[in-house]
């Protein structure tokens, strides 16, 4: 029961760090190459036209004359905050591939390294380990960029009639993203500290690798001497 239990749990928290890995990706790439939602503007003067920002362009939206795009144009020249969340966001992204190779091969159901249980345990624990330093590190853009979307919407130095910058889709899913990939890492963690390492003793070991027929032959050795 306490295997089924454990077997349950690592492929739970696989699925999980697999579906915020994926929606990382999409945070970052998917906004990029359609439309960059991190932000999103909307203009009380003309309600026909509205403005998204993301990591990597400037989008103008018209009911009637479609989209429009502009690329940043430096990295040097973006903001603080754009800077960082390019670098971070990349990293979470390589994290996250690292904790799918790296626990896939602790998993108990791979055959590979069977015998070597206390290896795949490190490997799911080191796994684990990898899919929360992914998970923090597409929180922290994607928190950093809201909390200064919410004080440029409250600053009151800023004249009223000047249009405020709100959330983009891409932040919620970046939010959910880094959860599942914490999530499921804590998950394969305590799966990886409820393994049991196999026994040191070669008695045990011997009579644990050795099948029924050897056994019952060592048996009748013993019984002849």
């Amino acid at each position: 029961m306490a295997l089924v239990f454990r077997l349950a749990m690592q492929l739970v928290g696989l699925l999980l760090s697999l579906l915020g890995w994926v929606l990382s990706i999409i945070t970052i790439y998917l906004p990029h190459n359609y439309l960059p939602q991190w932000k999103n503007l909307n203009l009380d003067l003309n309600e026909m036209e509205n403005w998204t920002m993301g990591l990597w362009q400037t989008c103008v939206i018209q009911e009637e004359g479609g989209m429009q795009c502009k690329d940043f144009d430096s990295f040097l020249a973006l903001p603080v905050e754009l800077k960082i969340s390019r670098i971070l966001m990349f990293l979470s992204n390589g994290f996250g591939f690292l904790g799918l190779l790296v626990s896939g091969f602790g998993l108990d159901c791979l055959r590979i390294g069977e015998r070597q249980q206390d290896l795949k345990k490190r490997l799911l624990i080191l796994g684990g380990v990898l899919f929360w330093i992914s998970g923090v590190t597409a929180l922290i853009p994607v928190s950093w960029i809201a909390h200064i979307t919410v004080q440029e919407f409250w600053d009151e130095t800023i004249p009223e009639i000047v249009p405020r910058w709100e959330f983009g889709e891409a932040l919620f899913i970046g939010w959910f993203a880094g959860f599942s990939l914490v999530l499921g890492g804590s998950l394969l963690n305590c799966a990886g500290c409820s393994a049991h390492t196999p026994l040191a003793s070669g008695h045990y070991m011997a009579a644990e690798v050795q099948g029924p027929c050897q056994q019952l032959e060592m048996k009748n050795t013993n019984l002849k001497i």
